[in-house]
């Protein structure tokens, strides 16, 4: 390893790991499966052979809420006392949350001694006719080394798109396979129609290992029975969990789609502990209690940037509350309909517990008093409902927008502004020192083309917002602040300027709260976090 001036041990890690990333489209057709065989290859070259046929995996695909059945799935076995792998994509704002053990990110020294130890093996080993493996692929590995060395008891593996080709799909034999909602997503890749998708899902299922999904659309069901049933697979649907069971907590991740994640984890781990021997905790059926490990475990879980709010910090402690931002990861049109749901809910509910978790550490009043003024302060006050929105040039706004809008303006709430920003994150670099130079000119043709789209749909959609007038004095926007302002949006050249001006538009307007919805893009809402989080 070379030195690197002031560049760190981690981001030195991080270049490297840039270099694997291949600025050729996913979408290539040119590569289908793009030759899944090699990374057999691999897993000899780091001698993981013997280490994966032993992992007690638990594999989870699906379109929409894999992630959240993954996070459940952890939280439960560590619960009941196991020792945790779970190894999940994208990260929002480190790489090392892609590698969670017992729950926690990976540390920083232990994920460079299994990075260089894999990274140094393959360079070594690696030829033209077998090249160093691409970015997810070489996580993939990184995590199978990571899990095997640290010797976890379960290892769960969640599916980086699509199943049949993921890289994690080299176990071979897993404990038990999960499928989450369906829905159409990386169509580019995965095929164009439901059953096209829930063939490239069903991809994980092996020889007679048992598999579990939720309802399905019948087209994708069809097809998920007709694989299980040609690998001898038993699949079981699962139907939401019962809230009666949770002993009157709620679970941990927000959001009424949630209920059926977690009862697929509930269904994968109480399998898991069957086949693996561990019948002094289990789960048996829905008419039966939880186990309390069960219970704690889905409801403690928690999982960055989907349904979660976040004050910014940068306001001063004196008037928290008044700048807060939403955040959920959602890129499909079905997540986008979730997401809408639960934004509208939660910016009305905006209930005492939630400003009570607002209220300053060491605080000398009772929080009764403390919540008590927020509300007199808040009462005389307008909030008003931003939008922090990017996504891929792969998903139509005309599809998510439409949808976001409409969902939210049912339920009375109405986008006071919509602001549009390019991620900061460069497609083929991670690490914070990697970011575009503050001069480079940022090519903002796909904002603008999501700023007409949203322009026109509120023209198509004018409703008698009273609310409108009185807000929008407070949120005048400074022309040279932003690359185009319309009437109800703005495009802003980079993501730290709308930051700035949605702060300062709180701090010089004394009358208004800012509830900012940021969505469209997992890469989005990380950048937000990595910001406000500073």
């Amino acid at each position: 390893m070379a030195e690197g001036g002031n560049v760190s041990p981690y981001e030195e890690a991080l270049d490297a790991l840039s270099s694997l990333i291949t600025k050729r489209s996913r979408a290539d057709k040119s590569n289908k499966g793009d030759r899944f065989d090699v990374l057999y290859d691999y897993i000899k070259m780091l001698d993981l052979e013997d280490a994966i046929s032993q992992m007690k995996v638990i594999h989870v695909a699906g379109t929409k809420g894999k992630g959240s059945t993954c996070t459940f799935t952890e939280s439960i076995l560590r619960n009941c006392g196991f020792h945790t792998g779970l190894f999940t994509s994208p990260h929002l704002i480190d790489v090392r949350e892609r590698f969670r053990l017992d729950g926690l990110d990976i540390c920083e020294e232990k994920f460079l001694a299994y990075f260089w130890w894999c990274f140094d093996r393959l360079k070594e080993k690696t030829n033209e006719d077998i090249p160093m493996p691409t970015y997810f692929r070489f996580l993939a590995l990184l995590a199978f080394k990571i899990f095997a060395a640290e010797q976890v008891d379960v290892a769960i593996l969640e599916v980086g798109l699509g199943g049949k080709f993921d890289a994690t799909n080299v176990v071979q034999a897993p404990v038990v396979c999960g499928i989450s909602s369906l829905g159409y997503d990386h169509m580019e890749i995965l095929g164009n129609t439901l059953g096209e998708i829930a063939g490239e899902k069903a991809g994980i299922f092996k020889h007679g290992i048992p598999a579990f999904t939720v309802p399905q659309p019948d087209e994708a069901m069809r097809v998920l029975e007709e694989k299980a049933s040609q690998l001898d697979v038993n699949l079981q649907v699962v139907p939401p969990l019962d809230d009666n069971l949770l002993n009157g907590q709620k679970l941990g991740l927000e959001g009424e789609h949630q209920y059926l994640n977690a009862s697929l984890a509930i269904a994968l781990c109480s399998t898991w502990l069957q086949r693996t021997g561990h019948s002094e905790v289990t789960y048996l059926g829905y008419a039966n209690p939880l186990p309390e490990e069960f219970i704690k475990g889905v409801t403690t879980a928690n999982l960055q940037g989907r349904a979660q709010i976040v004050p910014d910090p940068y306001i001063n402690t004196e008037r928290p509350g008044d700048l807060v931002f939403y955040f959920d990861g959602a890129h499909s049109p079905e997540s986008m309909e979730v997401c809408a749901k639960w934004f509208s809910i939660a910016i009305k509910e905006d209930s005492q517990q939630q400003i009570l978790s607002y209220q300053p550490q060491g605080s000398s009043q009772s929080s009764q008093e403390w919540i008590q003024r927020h509300l007199d302060r808040r009462a005389g006050k307008n909030s008003a409902q931003i939008l922090l929105f990017n996504c891929m040039t792969v998903r139509d706004p005309n599809v998510l927008l439409p949808s976001l809008m409409k969902i939210c303006a049912s339920h009375g709430v109405n986008f006071k502004k919509a602001l549009f920003v390019p991620n900061i994150s460069v497609y083929y670099k991670v690490g914070s020192h990697s970011l575009p130079p503050t001069d480079s000119q940022v090519d903002l043709s796909w904002q603008f083309t999501l700023q007409r789209v949203w322009e026109n749909l509120m023209q198509t959609n004018k409703g008698d917002d009273k609310s409108t007038v009185a807000v929008d004095e407070d949120l005048k926007l400074d022309k040279e602040m932003c690359a185009r302002n319309g009437e109800n949006s703005a495009v802003f050249d980079s993501l730290p300027l709308a930051i700035k001006w949605l702060r300062d538009s709180v701090q010089q307007n004394k009358s208004i709260r800012l509830q900012v919805l940021v969505t469209g893009s997992l890469h989005l809402v990380g950048d937000v976090l990595r910001i406000i989080k500073k």
